[in-house]
């Protein structure tokens, strides 16, 4: 059965979980930054399903990895040894301030063992009352009920009984909140160094640098939530590593894998040391499959030489994005971001935009704050930029409002 004829099936939706609003658009195939539609219609793809395929569709290097693997061995448990997982865990640790890596299958689960490694480590310290999470309102963590609540929204707890207890959020960026909220049965601080589900809010690396003052001073650990902002998505292969603050333990997913559903969490010695066998555990976590491609993907994006060229493109992009924040005020407010995360604060209900973008082959994501979130891929050329900004200004240009 063809692509087409699935999308035809108008009846198939209905088996599924009405969890998602979704755009009546599917896509038979992908070829680097371009997604091409069931009807043959080809898309920019500025979403890259919500900031994963970083490398693009069907990049030649993945295929041969998922290939070769594929053809070997998908899986074990983790109850021998795995050397495609080592291998893996060892470029991330070469590459990082890691000392230690557990690989998971989400970037929710990837948080939820950041969070149990942070307490498990107070608690093997001597300090079993440590068991608090501090975190910034508007934070996006997950959709388990523990990462639920870490992030505190009330929009997504709604309906899902009492919250996890042991988590508080304060208001984001509010520094003074975080120092009066961070006391003697704290664990750790939790955080995003940029917030892109929220409208792409970036904290500062003085801020950033604040908080890991405060975590030393009063034995707290630091973990960065890099889901998002992850394997190059920054122009660094990790945000911390562009603002000089180094996290105790770090959650990354999405971009991990390039699509192939991998997430891992990365910490120093002192943290993890507190994990002993029978802590934690997964079945599918770290299978030779997932690694060997993640492994690849880390090769080619932890590059430098790659990087610097995801930096000036990024920068490219932002100064495209705020020319058109100047030629069309009564669409754009303001440009936002960093890197290949970026986002435009719109005047115009964000869902409108979304779909202006759409219908001129655009795509592209929301975020809070009324933000028209962009997660290009970092293979996108110079005139794939170009042509992004060209199709955002078409779209912008049937959004005015005429005087």
């Amino acid at each position: 059965m063809s692509a087409g004829a699935y999308l035809d099936a108008a009846s198939g939706v209905d088996y599924l979980y009405p969890c998602f609003r979704r755009a009546e658009i599917a896509f038979s195939h992908g070829e680097g930054a371009w997604l091409i539609a069931t009807d043959g219609r080809r898309y920019l793809d500025f979403a890259t399903g919500i900031a994963v395929t970083g490398l693009g569709h069907s990049h030649p290097a993945l295929v041969e990895a998922l290939q070769r693997q594929g053809a070997r061995l998908w899986h074990v448990s983790n109850a021998v040894r795995i050397p495609e997982q080592e291998a893996l865990a060892r470029l991330l640790c070469g590459k990082t301030f890691a000392d230690r890596v557990f690989f998971n299958n989400s970037g929710a689960e990837a948080v939820e063992t950041a969070i149990k490694t942070a307490r498990r480590r107070q608690f093997f310290a001597g300090w079993p009352e440590r068991s608090d999470i501090v975190t910034f309102a508007g934070a996006f963590h997950g959709r388990t009920l523990a990462t639920l609540a870490a992030g505190g929204q009330a929009k997504y707890l709604e309906g899902f009984g009492p919250p996890a207890p042991g988590f508080k959020a304060v208001p984001f960026g509010d520094l003074d909140a975080l120092d009066a909220a961070c006391g003697p049965e704290t664990a750790a601080v939790l955080l995003e160094p940029i917030q892109g589900e929220s409208g792409v809010r970036k904290l500062e690396a003085s801020a950033l640098a604040h908080i890991r003052d405060l975590c030393d001073r009063r034995g707290i650990l630091l973990i960065f939530d890099e889901v998002q902002t992850g394997i190059g998505r920054t122009g660094r292969l990790f945000a911390y590593q562009g603002v000089g603050v180094t996290p105790d333990i770090l959650a990354t997913a999405k971009g991990l894998g390039n699509g192939f559903p991998v997430a891992a969490c990365l910490a120093n010695e002192r943290a993890a040391a507190a994990m002993r066998p029978g802590t934690h555990g997964s079945t599918f976590g770290g299978n030779p499959l997932a690694m060997a491609i993640a492994r690849k993907t880390v090769e080619i994006v932890a590059d430098e030489t790659f990087l610097g060229d995801v930096r000036r493109k990024g920068g490219k992009l932002f100064t495209g994005l705020q020319a058109l924040v100047d030629d069309f005020p009564d669409v754009f407010e303001e440009a936002r971001g960093e890197g290949m995360l970026l986002g435009l604060l719109c005047r115009p209900p964000v869902e409108t935009v979304i779909e202006a973008a759409r219908a001129n082959g655009l795509l592209s994501v929301t975020a809070g704050d009324n933000v028209l979130r962009l997660l290009p891929p970092l293979i996108l050329s110079d005139e794939e930029i170009e042509e992004g900004l060209r199709r955002l200004g078409l779209a912008a240009q049937s959004l005015r409002v005429e005087p």
